[in-house]
């Protein structure tokens, strides 16, 4: 099983991060997900009424990110933070996009927290992953383009593999390569806080939540925590 490395100078920079990665075996993503589904509507509905709104870039939870992204070159107003942009998307439009049902379930857990959220198809993850600076010589090729090569601005943080870049910009995009699909079986869904003195206990509780939703259609599922006290994890 691979192992997750956050980077000495990525948790030097950023001493109050927290991350949780919630794993899934034996994930079957062509069987129907009712309470995937009944959460995505909640949150449509509930938007529709005005008794809640997505975390905007005023949120001190979307914030957070738009500080870091600049500390690290990336504009935010230019490449969002993956929730912040989830949540304009869906202040916009009323609706959340139907990907497939692992990817649906994410996302709506990550809009209700205001938390960055995203997964890998642990079956095209190749060695461990790190999270770190990235030096400039990588590669990444986005989700949707998988005939587009980018390669990352040096200091930028990613997440990457033995081969390449799997999540540009910390949270911003992730990697046509590990992309989760109805047919993934072995995923790693990642949520993130750059406060967990603050945040930590609503990381738990999505984290919970994310579980909760992927438990009735695996065999297995289990949450994993990295940060400054735990810089290594293996799933």
């Amino acid at each position: 099983m691979p192992a997750f490395r956050i980077a000495p100078a990525v948790t030097d920079a950023f001493p109050d991060t927290l991350i949780a990665l919630v794993t899934a075996s034996g994930l079957r993503g062509r069987e129907p997900w009712p309470h995937t589904a009944a959460a995505l509507e909640e949150l449509e509905q509930r938007l529709a009424d005005g008794s809640w709104q997505p975390a905007d870039e005023t949120d001190p939870r979307i914030e957070a990110w738009h500080t870091a992204y600049r500390s690290f070159g990336t504009n935010p107003r230019r490449v969002r933070p993956s929730v912040d942009a989830l949540g304009r998307r869906l202040a916009k439009k009323g609706t959340l996009p139907r990907i497939n049902p692992a990817v649906d379930s994410y996302n709506a857990v990550s809009v209700r927290h205001g938390l960055p959220a995203g997964a890998f198809d642990l079956d095209h993850v190749t060695g461990g992953v790190d999270i770190r600076h990235a030096d400039g010589t990588e590669s990444f090729t986005p989700l949707g383009e998988p005939g587009t090569v980018e390669n990352p601005r040096p200091g930028e943080i990613v997440y990457a593999d033995a081969t390449d870049v799997l999540t540009r910009h910390w949270n911003h995009r992730d990697a046509h390569r590990t992309r989760v699909t109805e047919d993934s079986t072995r995923v790693v869904f990642v949520l993130e806080t750059l406060c967990a003195a603050r945040d930590g206990h609503l990381l738990k509780i999505a984290a919970e939540e994310l579980q909760g939703l992927l438990a009735p259609h695996a065999d297995r599922t289990a949450v994993h925590h990295l940060g400054p006290a735990q810089p290594l994890t293996t799933v």
